[in-house]
């Protein structure tokens, strides 16, 4: 990628001068931490992630959406620690194998939010609990490889929002669009159902 961070790739590596970062930056600020990686990867230590949280603790300026494939983890975690009040909690729920059993270890946690991250939806999801979530964020798959999202799947996922009561935030298409046809997902748009959905949890201080 040719960028300071990323000589081995994505082999994971740990970047302990980084933490502080947000510690200079007095202006609230919304933190996708780890986009390009998992901050809960079973090779993350504890104690890494524990001066990650006491910065977090450290700016509760600052609002820091944390999103992670590896559910199994998050009760572990946080049985013997609080998660931080500025801290939005989500995982990935792609499909139903691996996908929805990770929101049942995500319930788990008290967490000021937490949050689906329904991207790529690659099938239909069938029944969802939304026992305790707060916010439901669906999109299409991109790149040259992208599988196709139906439109019938999305608003499976809608309607139990609506009736659950929970925000609901329609990203994108993706490489597909409503039509079926493949595009560059900026001609895919992200209108559903003729709109924009940009809903945001009640919690949400800058919305």
């Amino acid at each position: 990628m040719d960028a300071s961070g990323y000589e081995n790739g994505f082999k994971l590596a740990l970047h302990p001068n980084r933490i502080s970062q947000p510690l200079a930056r007095r202006k609230p600020t919304v933190y996708f931490v780890n986009s390009m990686s998992d901050l809960f990867h079973h090779e993350i230590p504890d104690a890494f992630l524990d001066e990650v949280f006491a910065v977090i603790q450290g700016t509760p300026q600052h609002t820091y959406q944390i999103l992670t494939k590896r559910a199994d983890r998050l009760p572990e975690y946080f049985s013997q620690r609080s998660c931080p009040p500025n801290v939005w909690l989500g995982v990935s729920v792609e499909d139903r194998a691996y996908g929805l059993p990770r929101i049942d270890h995500l319930r788990q946690v008290d967490a000021q939010v937490r949050f689906l991250s329904i991207e790529p939806l690659l099938e239909d999801l069938g029944r969802i609990d939304l026992t305790g979530i707060h916010w439901v964020i669906v999109g299409g798959e991109s790149g040259h490889k992208a599988r196709p999202m139906e439109e019938a799947w999305v608003e499976g996922v809608k309607r139990q929002a609506d009736k659950a009561g929970v925000a609901f935030f329609f990203k994108q298409w993706g490489g597909w669009g409503a039509d079926g046809v493949k595009r560059h997902k900026k001609a895919n748009g992200r209108l559903f159902k003729g709109r924009t959905w940009n809903g945001y949890p009640e919690q949400c201080p800058a919305c």
